[in-house]
């Protein structure tokens, strides 16, 4: 019997309680966890903006410590320190075939199966796919990669979502070229990630934007140049900013209608918008035809950074050890398990970065 935090029906409270996890069956691994970040997904899940099946042990942004293997896993072994990949690529549909491995068609299939039960025998589903929220999980060998030498592995933990999409925002959708102005929408975890990988690519001016005005300290502290408090005037100031044209890039980490309106207005005639928030079906942008065709910008939507990480993780930790990217700037609460229903109330009003949960 282990702790988790469960999902019993999209809109129902978070509940932590007892659940019974079995032993890892062929093909999987069972990891004893050491931290797991409360991503705004999460919270995606339980209003039902993301639709999986339910009841369900939430978390995917996490690392630890693998207790055993079952058969047919020789890649890794007990005793390994890992991090979690929540949308593992199965390598033969069409867009893994094209390289694209974000956009698998089976990414989330594991979501569907039984993952564990409740005390009372109800199954439950590992909300996507690896159910960090737990004391420990049971997961498909290809949802852990070995975590990266020189990098503790709590904060590693941040690396299994907000690390590789920011990341991967900037240097794989949004593509930004040093000299570059970028303007980041919404100052979260993924924010300031983002931020950070748009200081790395060497971005001259770069915006960070969000509802707070006390968040500036740490938009800063990940590399902006400029802060703006959003408003009506945020696209006009942002354009102030840039000597009337606009950024290049513009990266919306909300995933609301009028923030994506006005990332794409932030930008200069063709500029580049890249949308990594997740927003619910009824949260409609417009456009009309005359704008499209005159500003020539363009707005792509960006999943989970675009990333493959395999490749992206080795990456992404060379900068850690050479202290260029620095994790411990995305977290500013650490918490129990218990302390996730307070952290999904600080993230609906926009409080702090990002919570991380610490197992003991």
């Amino acid at each position: 019997m282990i702790r988790a935090a469960v999902l019993p029906a999209v809109g129902s409270p978070l509940e932590i309680t007892g659940i019974e996890l079995p032993e890892p069956g062929p093909g999987q691994v069972r990891i004893r966890l050491a931290a797991a970040g409360v991503c705004h997904s999460d919270l995606s899940l339980t209003n039902g903006t993301m639709r999986l099946p339910v009841p369900a042990v939430l978390g995917h942004e996490g690392a630890g410590t693998v207790v055993s293997v079952g058969e047919g896993v020789t890649h890794i072994a007990a005793g390994d320190d890992v991090v979690l990949n929540w949308a593992p690529s199965c390598g033969t549909c069409h867009p893994c075939s094209l390289g694209e491995v974000w956009l698998c068609a089976s990414a989330l299939a594991g979501a569907a199966n039984v993952h564990a039960r409740t005390q009372d025998g109800t199954e439950l589903h590992p909300g996507l796919n690896v159910a960090a929220f737990a004391e420990e999980t049971v997961v498909a060998a290809n949802c852990v990669l070995p975590a990266p030498d020189g990098v503790p592995l709590a904060d590693a933990a941040l690396l299994g979502c907000a690390v590789l999409t920011g990341w991967g925002a900037v240097h794989h959708s949004a593509r930004v070229r040093e000299g570059e102005s970028v303007a980041v929408f919404g100052v979260g975890g993924v924010g300031l990630a983002t931020l950070q990988a748009a200081r790395i690519a060497g971005a001259s001016t770069i915006v960070a934007v969000d509802v707070s005005p006390e968040k500036e300290a740490l938009a800063r502290a990940a590399g902006a140049t400029e802060y703006v408090v959003a408003s009506d005037n945020t696209a006009r100031e942002i354009r102030k900013l840039t000597g009337g044209q606009g950024v290049d890039v513009a990266v919306e980490c909300v995933g609301r209608a009028v923030t994506i309106r006005t990332a794409w207005e932030s930008t200069r005639r063709g500029g580049r918008t890249t949308v990594v928030g997740i927003g619910g079906k009824d949260q409609q942008v417009t456009f009309n035809a005359l704008e499209i065709f005159h500003w020539g910008r363009t707005l792509a939507g960006c999943v989970y950074g675009n990333s493959n990480p395999a490749v992206d993780l080795p990456v992404l930790a060379e900068h850690i050890r050479a202290g260029r990217f620095d994790l411990g700037a995305l977290v500013t609460e650490r918490i129990t398990l218990d302390g996730i229903p307070g952290a999904f109330d600080n993230m609906i009003a926009g409080k702090g970065g990002r919570a991380l949960v610490i197992f003991d």
